[in-house]
């Protein structure tokens, strides 16, 4: 692991989005407490992963940008990294050096981006292994499986944790009925590129199935050896068991094999890695009367990573930090409308991670994290024009303890077609794994400790967010548009930083100075966010 780059004290951001849409957004067919089919018929879009209740674009406690199908179609990304360029204040790096195509929000990430969330289907697809990045979940889901993406532009652990401290990406795929049939794609070009694609849909009874098998790959950039392959096999089911309730099943496999290192460095040497995860989903919805849903969802997943060169200035030692990493997580989440100006969630998840590796850690017992949240949000219409969104989190993991991530918005509808919004978050990251007992030594063949690089001691605490926004949502009919604006004041605290510090001479035969993980710098961005999406051609 390398360090971050130095992060300034105070720094100022303008980002633009210009986003033309060729279709209208798609939404959801489900049907949620205290949302009518009209609400779904409507020509203003409902979100569904912000509050984790479904929601008018323009009654959301945030900014979201939304990607459907046929704009990520137009768009000519080939995978999720290159389509984020596209939403205000993200960027994204292709490079599979560290460990897949990255993506970030306002430019705070280092050789990994485990500072936002993002979500396939409602499943955090973040990596244990590489010290919470998103990198790998990224490319764990074909473009051509997805229905929409929803971008939430700020913190949002309020209602994923710790992980959301700067924004959540939420993926949803396409439902079984509308990939019926057979269906195949093959993408040639220069530089290697080599894309092919099979999908199958068919019925079984009131279940819908899916199977899609694709493959992905290129050279790299010129002159480095980044030449990559992802592979993937996804399968998804939709039960109606009744008119009420529903049964999804999901599950995946994904294969992303890289080269790494520079010709003529030592300390990387040229390779070929290798990384292989797989997960199964299952969700579990009930609508138990018409104005309440119930919904529990349980998934588990395993990554493992393959990364060894020989060091050969010293023959018989190896340069590794192979290992696995496992997860599981169940949800309970109920949505309940009180009344025509109070609605609801409230929920739990319980999750637990595991980690092994003995190069990273100096051990091959499997390091256990737990993570308990509670959360609820509620929605207030104090009047038709004015909306008040309010909610907290409250989380404990094992290893760095307690924390409440609240969060307060007032939406004001000045017109129908025109909203105001302001409001409040605040949000923490706990560090990771490694971050916090990482311990990485070098054996000579004969067993005599050669040097240690990491040495982590445990004195850190979570890294936090303050975030304060401003912001305007308005329609127009004059080129079927919209424009989203963002003020934003974020105030980061704490930002995990590698900081060295010397062993007693003999610890090592080399003098060692490891390498530890502490709470490093405090800055603020503030900036200006701007997203203008039209459908100027309503026929095309």
């Amino acid at each position: 692991m390398k360090n971050a780059p130095p992060l300034v004290r105070s720094a100022t951001c303008f980002s633009v989005g210009l986003v033309w849409l060729m279709a209208s957004h798609g939404v959801s067919a489900q049907t949620h407490a205290g949302v009518s089919e009209n609400d779904f018929l409507q020509d203003m879009p409902i979100v569904l992963s912000v509050s984790r209740m479904p929601q008018r674009l323009d009654e959301t406690p945030g900014a979201v940008t939304i990607l459907d199908r046929d704009f990520i179609r137009s768009s000519g990304a080939r995978d999720l990294p290159d389509l984020l360029r596209l939403v205000p204040g993200f960027q994204s790096s292709m490079s599979f050096e560290a460990d897949a195509p990255q993506a970030s929000y306002h430019g705070v990430f280092g050789n990994f981006s485990g500072r936002i969330q993002v979500l396939v289907d409602g499943r955090s697809v973040y990596s244990s292994y590489f010290a919470g990045s998103v990198a790998p979940g990224l490319m764990s889901v074909a473009l051509d499986d997805i229905e929409r993406i929803e971008v939430l532009r700020g913190s949002n652990s309020v209602a994923y944790g710790a992980r959301a401290m700067l924004g959540v990406v939420n993926i949803v795929t396409r439902h079984t009925s509308e990939t019926l049939g057979i269906s195949a794609k093959i993408n040639q070009g220069e530089n290697g590129i080599q894309d092919t694609r099979v999908g199958l849909g068919w019925r079984v009874g009131n279940a819908g199935m899916r199977l899609g098998i694709d493959e992905q790959g290129d050279d790299g950039l010129v002159g480095s050896n980044g030449h990559n392959r992802v592979r993937r096999v996804n399968f998804r089911s939709d039960w109606q068991a009744s008119d009420t309730t529903s049964l999804a099943l999901r599950a995946g496999w994904t294969t992303i094999d890289a080269g790494r290192g520079s010709a003529g460095v030592v300390a990387k040497p040229l390779r070929d890695t290798s990384y292989d995860a797989n997960f199964v989903q299952v969700d579990w919805n009930t609508v138990l009367s018409p104005d309440q849903d119930l919904a529990l969802s349980y998934s588990h997943s395993q990554e493992e990573s393959h990364d060894r060169a020989p060091f050969t200035p010293v023959p018989g030692l190896y340069l590794d930090s192979s290992g696995s990493a496992s997860n599981d997580s169940l949800t309970a989440q109920h949505t309940v409308r009180l009344n025509e100006a109070w609605r609801m969630v409230w929920g739990a998840e319980f999750r637990r991670e595991s980690v092994t590796s003995l190069p990273l850690y100096n051990t091959t017992e499997p390091l256990l994290t737990d993570f308990t949240r509670l959360f609820a949000h509620a929605e207030w219409r104090m009047r038709p024009d004015l909306l008040l969104n309010a909610g907290a989190m409250a989380e404990h993991t094992s290893v760095s303890g307690s924390s409440l991530a609240p969060r307060l918005m007032l939406n004001w509808h000045v017109t129908p077609s025109q909203t105001l919004r302001a409001g409040m978050a605040r949000s923490f990251r706990p560090p990771s794994r490694f971050e916090t007992d990482g311990d990485i030594r070098f054996y000579l063949p004969n067993g005599k400790l050669l040097r240690i690089d990491v040495l982590a001691r445990g004195n850190i605490d979570p890294e936090t967010v303050l975030t304060r926004e401003l912001g305007y949502y308005g329609t127009f009919s004059w080129l079927n548009s919209s424009l989203d604006v963002r003020i934003f004041d974020e105030s980061l605290t704490g930002l995990s930083q590698r900081q060295t510090y010397p062993l007693p001479p003999g610890t090592s035969l080399v003098p060692s100075s490891p390498a530890d993980y502490i709470n490093g710098d405090s800055f603020t961005l503030r900036g200006l966010e701007l997203q203008w999406q039209g459908r100027p051609w309503l026929g095309a």
